[in-house]
């Protein structure tokens, strides 16, 4: 009877277990893959979807407001403007570059058996100058004046007042022995990229 009794409650025991351990892992393996799968699949294809969102913090433009794209854009610094041609017109002409070759040339001719045309012929008190601009801004002729000193040429500043009473500052070279000499140092500044015109003091 003891016997019996034993090997019933072993198989009790071997067929009363319910569901084993392993077939519990493998559901919670696969249900942790679905989980994950469906995850990836909602990232990848969501923005398909998914329609415009509303954004809680947007806000209609004010009335007063104007659209960006409309406002004017801001003008650029404007560098101060100067006149090459401001001279003393009591005493001073501002030579073409084509005269002043003429004239170059012509001193370099031996010189003809006549005199001379009237138009041609240079006094004895005049002068050849040239004027590098002439600047309301005192320190914009000094910065013309310094970088005219990188050429190897020497200029000045020199105070002028216009017929309407303005002071301008002229940066000026010279005075020019002769025309081949004003034409040489005009072609230097020319190079180096610093304009001016030629003058002829009487």
């Amino acid at each position: 009877m003891a016997r019996r009794g034993r090997s019933q409650a072993k198989r009790s025991g071997r067929n009363g277990g319910g569901i084993p351990a392993w077939l519990w892992l493998g559901a919670g393996l696969l249900l942790g893959l679905a989980l994950a799968a469906a995850v990836l699949m909602r990232d990848r294809l969501g923005p398909m979807f998914d329609g415009p969102r509303p954004n809680p913090g947007a806000r209609p433009p004010a009335a007063a407001e104007e659209p960006v794209a409309q406002k004017p854009a801001e003008p650029a610094p404007r560098r101060p403007r100067y006149d090459f041609y401001t001279v003393l017109p009591e005493r001073e002409v501002v030579l073409p570059d084509a005269e002043v070759s003429a004239r170059a040339r012509a001193e370099a001719q031996p010189p003809p058996m006549q005199a001379p045309a009237p138009e041609q012929a240079v006094a004895a008190g005049e002068r050849y100058l040239l004027q590098a601009g002439a600047f309301g801004d005192p320190r914009r002729a000094d910065e013309v004046k310094a970088a005219i000193a990188f050429t190897g040429l020497v200029a000045r500043v020199e105070p002028a007042t216009t017929a309407d009473g303005a002071t301008v500052h002229r940066v000026m070279l010279g005075p020019f022995a002769s025309a081949r000499e004003l034409e040489a140092a005009k072609q230097r500044l020319d190079a180096n990229g610093i304009p001016s015109v030629a003058v002829r003091v009487r």
